[in-house]
This record gives C-alpha cells, structure tokens and sequence, in this order.
C-alpha cells in the first residue's frame, strides 16, 4: 500500500509562492466557470429548453461533482494535488469545448456532464492551501481562496457577456482555451504538496453518501457541514433563478446579465478580500456565519419586490450587494471552521466530503428552482418568482438557525475561535 505525507510547506508567511500559483490557478479556473452562468440558460433556448430543463442542465454539473469530489479528494491525499488538479482542468476544457460545439441538447448535456465529472477539484485546491499555510494563517488562507473566487465572477461573466456579442457558443470555447491554458501553465509550474512517506489509507474509503452521513454524526464538523449545505443550496437557488428573473423582469440580456454578476463578484472580492478578515479576528467564524446567513435570507426575501418601477436597478444592486457580502461572510468561515477542526492528514477528504455535499447542494438547488420557476406552460411568472426566492430565503433563516446552534458547540469543544 503507498505511503504518502505532505511535505514541510508550511510557514508563518501567509503569501509564499506555492499559495499564489495555487490562488492564480483558481483564479483562471473559476473565470472559465464564472463564463458560463450567464449564458448558459440563454444557450440552452436556442434548443427550446424550458425552465425546468435548464434546472436540470445547470444541476447536473454538480451533481457529478457530488459524485466525484470525495474521490479526487481522496486521490489527492495519496497521489499528490498536482495530477488531480491538472487532469481535472483538462476535463473541464473538454466540456466547455463539447458545449460550444453541440447541436442538440442532448449533447450540451454530454458536456456539462463531463465537465463535472472532472470538475470536483475545489476540495483538491482547498487541501493545498492547507499544505502550504500554517494553522495560524489558514483563515486568511481560505478568504483569500473565496477572493479568487469572487474575481472570477468579476471576470468570468464580464467575458461572457462581451464575446456572447459575436456569438452565444464564443465563450465557451473561450473558456475551453482558457483551461487548457490553464493545465500547461499548472504542469509546469506547481509545486506538489504531496510526497512519498506518510499518510496511509486503509482500506477503501467509504461510499459518498455514508461519508456525508457519518459526518452528520460529528458533532461539530456535522453541523458545520449541515450549514454550508444550506447555504449552497439557497444560493444555487439563487444563482439559477437570477438569470431568468432578470430577463423576465427587467427584460436584460446575456451582455447586461454578465455585468451584473460581474458587479457581485466585485463586491464578493470586497466582502471576502478585506472585511471578512477585519471582522473574522473581532468576532469569529461561527458569529460571522450567523450574520451572513441573516444577509443573506433577508436579501433574497426581497427579491420578488423588485423591478423597473420597484426600485429599477439602484434596488437590484443593493440587493445583490447584500447577498453577496453575507455570503462572502458566512462562506469562507464555514470552510475555515471545517479546515480547523480536521486532522492534518485528512484535510483533502475532509474537503472533499464538505464540496461533495455543496455540489449536492448545488444539484438540488437548480432542480428545486426549476420546478419553483416553470408554470403550466413552461415560462416564468410573477407567482413563480415568488415562490422560487422566498423557498431560498426560508432555506437561509434554517442555515441561521443551525449557525446559531453551532455558536454553542463550538464554544464547548474549543476547537477554535468562536
């Protein structure tokens, strides 16, 4: 059986050279991803999909994810990070290039499928932040990882938005260049963190779905990973409906939606580049959770309320900004919580049981929006706009909840800041 341990990467310095490759691989990573959110739903009409099947598209990606993010995780706990991470980028540059080139629908399917297949690779990249940052310094670590993520949505749907001009296939084989860029520059460049010598796994490692289960047994990192859950779940509810809301309601198009999720990832990079770490030392992760989830659920609550002539665009702005700075809040302490509380050598399956769950997440949001968004006849009203946000919202005030909860244990078991 091969043995494998981290290598001694770590140090007191938050920004060493194996964090900033990892964080710019991110970056380019999440700029292809951020590419396709606003166009995919504009896309899939081409074949005259309706509400509820382009739910299903933009849920089956993560729900291939939910499948495979506990297996890379694990891989690269014994193989290393670096062949995970790059054949899971290839992956993603052979779907995005399927898509752009398919003539059916069926076959847009095909490719959101294997790009989710290889696309499980956020527990990968988050268990290299943890080789490679102290245990003092992995908060800042995982906020600068959500950062990477907010410029991608500043970048990502930007892009998007300006190629869907010449095109609404352009981005994605865009997108398609940009990851296979991005696996030439990682083959070359990144360190691994994983060396011959160390962590043994005995045995085969369990099924996906008891991991999740058996996590929900542990006190401290089940609850964690219950809250995150949630949280994923409203926002992917979120994330799925905006598209659609906002041509229906403010009659935008991919160009302007792209622009607007480009201003949610400005606000995102604000929220999680700088308030969340002045906030996180003063009052903890599980108390920056609880208010990012009250952000949030109260933000999406409004959205129904909003319009031309219910605000306009100020409105929607400032509730976008809302949302986005309470999940810039309660998302990167959830991840931080879970890193802290999970011995050294289990930081990639850890992850990957904490994202196969929010890619579970992320397939049951899409799904639940499409069925909440499509009336009888398969088009979005206002009576369905409603529902579809206001199940969102119920769903954080429940994430709240279970944050408030999680205030008091870890206090008890002292883990970690609270």
């Amino acid at each position: 059986m091969p043995r494998y341990t981290t290598t001694n990467t770590t140090s007191d310095k938050l920004l060493t050279p194996p964090l900033i490759i990892i964080l710019v691989t991110v970056f380019i990573d999440l700029i292809g991803f951020g590419m396709v959110i606003p166009i995919l739903a504009f896309y899939a009409e081409i074949f005259n999909a309706t509400p509820r099947e382009i739910g299903f598209l933009t849920a089956v990606y993560s729900l291939m994810q939910f499948v495979f993010s506990p297996i890379l995780g694990r891989l690269s706990d014994r193989y290393g990070r670096r062949p995970v991470l790059l054949i899971s980028i290839i992956g993603s540059a052979i779907g995005y290039y399927m898509i752009g080139a398919a003539g059916t629908l069926s076959l847009v399917f095909a490719g959101r499928i294997i790009s989710g297949i290889t696309g499980g690779n956020i527990s990968t990249a988050q268990a290299y932040i943890a080789d490679v940052t102290s245990r003092e310094n992995r908060t800042k670590g995982m906020g600068l990882f959500g950062a990477m993520f907010g410029l991608g949505f500043v970048l990502g749907p930007a892009l998007a938005g300006i190629l869907s001009k010449y095109g609404v296939h352009i981005p994605f084989y865009f997108a398609a260049g940009l990851s296979l860029a991005n696996a030439i520059a990682l083959y070359f460049i990144l360190p691994e963190t994983v060396k011959p010598g160390g962590i043994e796994h005995v045995g085969p490692g369990r099924n996906r779905f008891v991991e999740l289960v058996v996590s929900l047994r542990e006190k401290v990192f089940g609850t964690v990973n219950m809250v995150y859950f949630l949280l994923v779940t409203a926002f992917s509810i979120m994330t799925y409906a905006f598209v659609l809301f906002t041509a229906y309601r403010f009659g935008y198009n991919a160009e302007q939606i792209g622009y607007l999720f480009a201003f949610v990832g400005v606000i995102a990079v604000i929220g999680q580049g700088f308030l969340f770490h002045k906030l996180v030392t003063v009052i903890g992760e599980t108390r920056l959770t609880v208010i990012g989830c009250l952000m949030m659920a109260g933000s999406l609550a409004v959205f129904p309320f909003l319009g031309p002539s219910m605000g306009g665009l100020t409105a929607l702005l400032a509730t976008c900004a809302v949302l986005s700075i309470g999940n810039a809040f309660a998302s990167p302490s959830l991840t931080s919580l879970a890193s802290k509380i999970s011995p050294e050598d289990r930081q990639g399956v850890s992850m990957g049981i904490m994202q196969s769950g929010a890619s579970l997440a992320r397939a049951i949001g899409p799904t639940v929006g499409g069925f909440l968004l499509n009336n009888a006849i398969n088009k979005v009203d206002d009576v369905t706009v409603t529902r579809t946000f206001w199940t969102a919202s119920v769903v954080m005030f429940v994430a709240m909840g279970a944050a408030i909860y999680a205030v008091k244990i870890v206090r008890e078991h002292q883990p970690v800041t609270a």
